[in-house]
């Protein structure tokens, strides 16, 4: 059993907010993969699917984000998932905008949410992090993830969101280095390369 967290604010002023990047890759994940509905159970919304041969349990805590860590024991505690079979997609102002980093413990580096998670859980539970930028001061960075992606960058937000729904897999079966490399792909495809003949010179 795997359990896969998106982190996220709930109701509908929230949903295209930068902080819900992690709510948006869960939905994701679970229309790809064809989860059942999502129902509400451990103070959040839970649906159930697999990945591969694993099984999977798909949560979006409704605790508001400070208080993530609620729901994810509860569930953890269910289901008896030990912190390294918990994967965690949230927002990370830390990393440029559209870049993915995954890593396996480490501080919460000020973000609410892990915060929460470090505290009922301890640190050692997987992180996928999504890049959503900085504002460039640490003082605008409350309201600079509580605003709506702009319309500009919709774009990259959706492609990176389907990236990792289409690869996640690899990560749920052990892979980090083929998910990061498969999603980085994806994000910055190879330019194809010229026709020979397009690249010799010509003669007369």
């Amino acid at each position: 059993m795997l359990l896969l967290v998106g982190l996220g604010n709930p109701g509908p002023d929230y949903t295209l907010n930068r902080h819900n990047i992690g709510f948006m890759a869960v939905d994701a994940i679970a229309e790809r993969h064809r989860f059942g509905p999502f129902r509400a159970r451990f103070e959040g919304l839970a649906a159930e699917g697999a990945l591969g041969p694993e099984r999977v349990v798909a949560l979006k805590p409704q605790t508001y984000m400070n208080e993530s860590g609620r729901a994810v024991a509860a569930a953890a505690r269910f289901y008896k998932v030990p912190p390294a079979r918990i994967i965690v997609i949230h927002d990370e102002i830390d990393l440029v905008s559209g870049k993915m980093r995954v890593k396996c413990g480490g501080g919460p580096g000020g973000h609410n949410g892990l915060r929460s998670l470090d505290d009922h859980l301890g640190p050692d539970y997987w992180r996928v992090r999504l890049g959503v930028g900085h504002p460039g001061d640490k003082d605008l960075v409350s309201g600079y993830v509580l605003h709506d992606f702009p319309k500009a960058d919709r774009p990259w937000v959706g492609k990176l969101i389907e990236a990792v729904a289409e690869h996640i897999s690899l990560l749920a079966g052990g892979d980090e280095a083929a998910f990061m490399n498969r999603v980085a792909l994806a994000m910055n495809p190879p330019r194809p390369k010229a026709a020979k003949d397009a690249a010799s010179p010509k003669q007369d």
